[in-house]
């Protein structure tokens, strides 16, 4: 295969790299630049444990390639916290809800809950339910992380 050049901003960082037309956006993030948080879980598209921002729209990095990035923006979970640490609304939210356990989901979560409140800043439940229905999670049973879509909404999910 022919490899490529791109250009892709990961977290408001420019990245540059040559890459295999084939890579997938979720490798390319892991892979070339040491994000982890991005978890890679099915594998089609179907858990949503890869959830990241491209140009804004939450889609699942696996179904991605690297080479479709070219020129966008990507923000991944290790950008949602503030530069010194603090925790966005989202992911305080969920840890005082008790929106996690494994913690495996976590990552895909916090970026379609940050995408769900910036188109929906007050959502109810169904609208909830509805948004995060391509996450999976197998150990909170979801009550957990409805009351913590609530609470960021609440305290400005920023």
């Amino acid at each position: 295969m022919h490899e490529r050049p791109i250009t892709v901003s990961v977290n408001g960082v420019p990245v540059d790299s040559i890459v295999e037309p084939r890579l997938t956006l979720a490798d390319f993030l892991r892979e070339r630049c040491g994000l982890t948080g991005t978890h890679l879980g099915c594998e089609h598209g179907s858990c949503g444990a890869c959830t990241v921002l491209l140009d804004g729209a939450a889609v699942r990095s696996c179904l991605v390639f690297a080479v479709q990035a070219e020129g966008a923006e990507v923000s991944t979970v290790e950008g949602v916290a503030s530069a010194d640490g603090e925790l966005s609304p989202v992911q305080a939210a969920l840890r005082d809800c008790h929106g996690l356990q494994c913690g495996f989901c976590t990552p895909g979560f916090v970026m379609s809950i940050t995408a769900l409140l910036r188109d929906n800043p007050h959502p109810t439940d169904e609208e909830i339910r509805e948004g995060l229905s391509g996450n999976f999670c197998r150990c909170t049973g979801y009550q957990g992380i409805v009351n913590a879509v609530h609470q960021a909404a609440e305290t400005g999910q920023g």
